[in-house]
Order: C-alpha cells, then sequence, then structure tokens
C-alpha cells in the first residue's frame, strides 16, 4: 500500500511465532537444585549412580513445571516442547538410578506427593505461595543425604536411614535454612515489597540464623558462620525493592556459592 506520500511500500511481514518455552522462567531454582548437590559432594563417596541421579534430579525440576503447566495452564499447548524435552530425560535417568538402588523408588513417592501439593498451587494460580516455595526447599534438603546414602550404599528395597550420620543431617539443616531464608529475603524485595514486616521478619529471621551458627561453632563446627554472616549483611544491604530481579539473584547465588565453599573447606 503507498505512504503519505504515495510511494508504494511493501507490507509489514508478521513476526514470526516464539517457539514454546523450554525452561522455566523462575532461575533461581536452579541455584536450589544446585545446592543440595554441592552440600553433599564433600561427604560422598563416588559411585556411578551419582550420574543419573543427579540427571534426574535437575531434569525432573523443568519435566514437573511441563506436566503441571500442561495439566494447570490456561495455554497447556505451550508446554509440549519441554514436556516432550525433559521428561524422557529424568525418567531414563531416574529409571537407570533405580536399578543400583531400588530403594530410591520411596523417594520418588515421597517426591510424587510433593509435586502433589504444587500442582494444587498450579490450579489455584498460586505458584510463587511461600507454601509451594517450602515444598521445594524441603525437596532439596531430602536430596542430600539421599546423595549421600545412594554413593554408600550396597543397594537393596529398605532406605539406609540407620546409615545417616550426623554431618550428613547438620548439612541438610543448612540447607533448609539457606534456602528459606533465601526465598524470605527475595521476597521481600519482591512479592511482598509492599509489607514492611515481612522484611523484617526476613532480616531477624538471618539474624537467628545467625546465633545458630554461632552457636554450632562454639560446638566446633565453624564453617556455617561466615555464609550466615553475609547473609545477615544481605539483609541490611540490599534493600532497595527497585532492584531489578536479577540483581537480587546474583546476591543471593553468592550468599550460596559461599556457603557451598564453606561446605568443602571445612
Amino acid at each position: 500500500m503507498p505512504d503519505r506520500l504515495g510511494v508504494p511500500t511493501a507490507p509489514a511481514r508478521p513476526a514470526p511465532p516464539r517457539r514454546p518455552p523450554l525452561l522455566p522462567d523462575q532461575h533461581g531454582a536452579w541455584a536450589f537444585l544446585a545446592l543440595p548437590v554441592a552440600l553433599a559432594a564433600p561427604v560422598l563417596t563416588w559411585h556411578p549412580v551419582l550420574v543419573p541421579l543427579v540427571v534426574a534430579w535437575v531434569a525432573a525440576y523443568p519435566a514437573a513445571w511441563a506436566v503441571t503447566g500442561r495439566l494447570a495452564a490456561p495455554r497447556p499447548e505451550r508446554f509440549d516442547r519441554a514436556l516432550r524435552t525433559w521428561a524422557p530425560v529424568a525418567g531414563a535417568a531416574g529409571l537407570l538410578a533405580l536399578a543400583w538402588r531400588p530403594w530410591l523408588l520411596w523417594v520418588a513417592l515421597l517426591y510424587a506427593v510433593g509435586f502433589a501439593v504444587s500442582l494444587r498451587y498450579a490450579r489455584a494460580r498460586r505458584e510463587r505461595a511461600l507454601g509451594n516455595d517450602l515444598v521445594l526447599i524441603a525437596q532439596c534438603a531430602v536430596m542430600v543425604p539421599v546423595l549421600v546414602a545412594a554413593a554408600g550404599d550396597t543397594g537393596g528395597w529398605l532406605p539406609p536411614v540407620r546409615d545417616t550420620t550426623p554431618t550428613t543431617s547438620l548439612l541438610a539443616a543448612v540447607c533448609v535454612l539457606a534456602l528459606l531464608g533465601s526465598t524470605l529475603h527475595v521476597k521481600s524485595l519482591i512479592r511482598e515489597r509492599r509489607r514492611p514486616g515481612f522484611a523484617r521478619a526476613s532480616r531477624a529471621y538471618a539474624v537467628a540464623c545467625l546465633l545458630l551458627a554461632v552457636g554450632a561453632a562454639a560446638l566446633g563446627t565453624w564453617w556455617p558462620l561466615l555464609p550466615a554472616a553475609a547473609a545477615v549483611v544481605r539483609g541490611r544491604l540490599v534493600t532497595d525493592p527497585g532492584l531489578r530481579p536479577g540483581r537480587i539473584g546474583m546476591v543471593e547465588l553468592a550468599v550460596l556459592v559461599l556457603l557451598a565453599v564453606a561446605a568443602w573447606w571445612a
């Protein structure tokens, strides 16, 4: 059609359709998935089962996200590409790990319960609710003793719960405390930024974790002290809700990396 000067112009080309997403847009969740692996690694004994187990653990997250979208999202077809990509990876890796450690079936059932809870949040359009975050945090903490047990156990159908050491329990507890603190801090800057009481509660939680770390140091376990102190400093300095989520995420990643390094150093 001609423009205002009467000169013919080429018709505008329609924008190419966007490809359906392959990965969830909650980028911070990847750091959550990596932390239990990093915390368990210093106390692991190597076994080939760790490879498919870690692959299944990581791939299960986008696979579960795709299943949730397929069942609860307004446009479920957008999740077909991700489901076709990640479900076979998670399934194949999980079956291989299960062949080495049959007791992982009970762990899978436990995670299935957590997925059912997350699915209820998704159907209610409350995926970002604190309760749903707590499900992921609990799953991350459980993965610490699961990795340690899978590497050191000889197989069978009964989970080697009795073989859990105080060190492994401490690592799982630290995982819970760190991820919960990160969740509260990020929510105080984004979703709960209009509630000053939430930010105060987040900072108080960080101080409480520091006091726990001081008590652990007095008993001879000093390594949680530095990351706990860093979390307190983060809560005092990073308080601007106007910060971009990417910058907030980089600060959280730095604190979690510091925690993993401290665990390795210890």
